[in-house]
């Protein structure tokens, strides 16, 4: 009652402070009626004061004559009929109300750090206890509400962090902390709906928590539906199901200590024959079946050691089985196994088992998590996948169904960036290693499978930290090289095409920055891309096209290597096929030849007459390739002779056209302003046919929007 009292006398102070400030406001007034009206008001307020403390008041002043001049000494009334008296008394006023505020705040933040303390110590009721004693200094500290509440919710009072949450709110609506507690607060009480209410109000605060507020959106999805599944469980139970029945008799059965390993591993067959559906996966887990199995003492000592008989690895198998058939399409099983200590102990010791049958069906569990964005996360987050890369592109070189399953594993684990940044860790010293040799292997592989690691260590290219990794690894890139060779092997037809196919794509990856490797293997590799244009296959010539136009942007002598090898030749003929990909690909190739060889220009003017093929390309849809050949064209027109022999063309108009209607199209806009720019320089006929096109006044209204050097 004390606060609500003090909010109220807090609210009528404010009222009388702005009621005061519009006389002050009055009384200052240059004008006399408004003077007078102010004065006026004055005398009723202290009359009013007067009133209230029991004093009679005063008799009204003469207002004929005003007193500008105060006396030394003022009474309270007349000092607060003075202005400057009374804003100095507000000033004054407000000062210590600030000195206090601040002290008060320190105090407050003093006590919230020591909350803190006792928080991270696991001293919840301490937390609380300073959190409310940093509240009586201010109450209106978003930040000691939701630190309370998340003390309270350690103890169990969720109806009490709900509170405290809802008091954070009312001193900032916005505060996404509150709504993220309150959120937490409602799921622990099974309030379904209020929960996602509250993540639900976090996205329309702040649209950046999206990916936090789907995690916690899929968390109360999954333990409402886990709380239907059992209670589903429970009535078949009670009803005397004969499958719920038979799935907790065989639980009691496995917990038999002390058995033959072929007696258990019959046991598990068993039981994963049984549950087959959700009720049944649910009452393998509400009795107690992940601990009846891990805890037993005869499988554990079996998956703790090398297999050494059939039975053990009947054991094995049997019972990655049947975790495979508890978690299929179940999220709850799927999580309570991987927190199981002993299963998140032994899982990836079952991945590099010797055992190919173990493997394959260790394999075949983890894709079940896989699979699924949450599943991944899970993986992630409760076991260490900092070797599995390798250990998966390893199982490329054997002869079975492993190299498949690897690799559709592996398909799904990358999409997950927790799985690329663990990745990291082992890469140079382990995986790359690993990869080199598959490459550089003379046993033919699993070409299908090869195919598909290569394009998955690509596609893991995208982490920017392993990309670097390995295209500063002079090794990888020459194992590329030789692998390129190898499948090619100066055929127009490659007996390993999608291998081919995933290798130039993981080496244009690779050289998507300049670096040292590129640069000192340029020549080479440019070499090996010319040597594929005789491929038959479009998609190879692209990507020939594509590696050769990073590639050159390193060295100025691949350049010239490649131009004396008649590139820009080639480069006319894609361009001319009009492939679209590959055009892309081939303009730039062109561009770069023409900026950094003397040679280049004069070979296209010669191959391309009249530069058609360019002019043409300066209206294409793909900016890129327009911009490219303005760039070609103007270097073109440095060719002696050049320009004359387009006097009898349209060049002009194109050119301007280009240069005032591409202001969407900045690269190309400037290109072809220097190329026209050029252009009549070189010939002055071509500047008497820009003045008859009257293109003077379109490139001036032009060049105060042509974007800056």
């Amino acid at each position: 009652m004390s606060g609500r009292r003090e909010e109220r006398d807090l609210q009528g102070f404010l009222r009388d402070v702005d009621e005061v400030a519009a006389l002050i406001e009055g009384l200052r007034s240059t004008d006399p009626a408004v003077q007078e009206k102010a004065m006026a008001a004055t005398e009723k307020r202290l009359g009013s004061v007067s009133d209230k403390e029991g004093k009679k008041p005063k008799p009204k002043a003469d207002r004929t004559i005003i007193n500008t001049q105060p006396s030394p000494r003022l009474s309270s009334q007349e000092e607060a009929m003075n202005p400057d008296g009374f804003l100095a008394a507000l000033e004054r006023d407000a000062q210590e109300r600030g000195a206090r505020r601040r002290e008060n705040e320190a105090s407050a933040n003093a006590l919230r750090e020591k909350g803190n303390e006792a928080f991270s110590r696991g001293d919840y009721a301490s937390a609380v206890q300073n959190y409310t004693e940093g509240l009586k200094k201010r109450k209106d500290l978003p930040a000691l509400y939701t630190n309370r509440a998340q003390a309270y919710m350690k103890l169990q009072s969720y109806e009490k962090a709900i509170d405290d949450c809802s008091w954070a709110l009312r001193c900032d609506e916005k505060c996404t902390k509150a709504l993220f507690h309150m959120g937490r607060a409602y799921l622990a009480k099974q309030h379904f709906q209020q929960a996602r209410d509250c993540y639900q109000k976090i996205l329309e605060v702040d649209s950046r928590k999206e990916k936090l507020c789907k995690a916690r959106l899929h968390e109360i999805d999954l333990e409402e539906k886990r709380l239907q599944q059992e209670e589903r469980a429970s009535e078949d139970l009670k009803s005397g199901k004969l499958t719920a029945v038979a799935v907790q008799e065989m639980l009691q059965k496995l917990s038999k200590p002390d058995q033959d390993p072929l007696y258990y591993a019959g046991g598990l067959r068993l039981l994963t024959d049984l549950v087959q559906a959700c009720t049944e996966q649910t009452l393998f887990r509400t009795n107690g079946g992940f601990g009846v199995i891990s805890d037993n003492r005869v499988i554990e000592w079996v998956l703790s050691n090398k297999i050494n008989s059939p039975a053990e690895l009947e054991l094995v198998c049997s019972l990655l089985l049947l975790w495979q058939a508890v978690c299929k399409g179940n999220e709850e099983n799927q999580r309570l196994l991987l927190t199981h200590p002993s299963v998140n102990a032994h899982l990836p010791a079952l991945l590099c088992s010797e055992a190919p049958e173990v493997q394959e069906e260790c394999m075949a569990l983890l894709l079940l998590y896989a699979e699924r964005e949450h599943g991944r996360i899970l993986l992630t987050r409760h076991l260490n996948t900092t070797k599995w890369l390798q250990t998966l592109i390893s199982l490329v070189k054997v002869a079975d169904s492993r190299a498949e399953s690897a690799m559709n594993l592996l398909t799904h684990l990358i999409l997950e960036e927790n799985f690329k940044t663990q990745c990291r860790i082992k890469l140079s010293t382990e995986t790359l290693p690993i990869f080199i040799q598959l490459l550089s292997s003379s046993k033919r592989l699993n070409e299908a499978a090869l195919s598909r690691c290569i394009a998955l260590m690509g596609d893991l290219c995208s982490d920017v930290f392993i990309r670097v990794q390995m295209m500063e690894n002079p090794e990888c890139w020459q194992a590329c090289l030789s692998f390129v060779n190898h499948c090619w092997n100066g055929s127009s037809v490659s007996r390993y095409t999608e291998s081919l196919l995933a290798i130039l794509g993981l080496m244009m990856n690779l050289s998507l920055e300049p670096n040292s490797v590129v640069e000192e293997l340029a020549e080479e590799i440019c070499d090996t891309c010319m040597s594929l244009f005789s491929s038959l296959d479009g998609r190879i010539i692209t990507r020939a096209v594509g590696l050769l136009s990073h590639v050159l942007l390193a060295s100025r002598e691949a350049v010239e290597e490649a131009v004396r090898r008649d590139v820009v030749k080639k480069m006319i003929q894609f361009l001319k096929a009009g492939w679209q990909t590959t055009m892309d690909y081939a303009m730039k190739v062109l561009a770069t030849c023409a900026k950094n060889s003397r040679l280049a220009p004069m070979q296209i003017v010669k191959l391309d007459r009249k530069c058609s093929l360019l002019l043409k390309l300066l209206s294409w849809s793909n900016e890129a390739v327009a911009g490219n050949a303005a760039f070609c064209l103007e270097k073109c027109l440095g060719v002696p002779g050049a320009a004359t022999t387009l006097l009898d063309t349209d060049v002009v108009r194109i050119l301007l056209r280009a240069t005032t209607r591409n202001a969407q199209r900045p690269y190309v806009q400037e290109n072809a302003a220097i190329a026209l720019g050029k252009l009549c320089a070189a010939d002055a006929r071509h500047m008497s046919r820009l003045r008859e096109l009257n293109g003077m006044a379109a490139l001036s209204a032009t060049a105060g929007k042509m974007p800056g050097p």
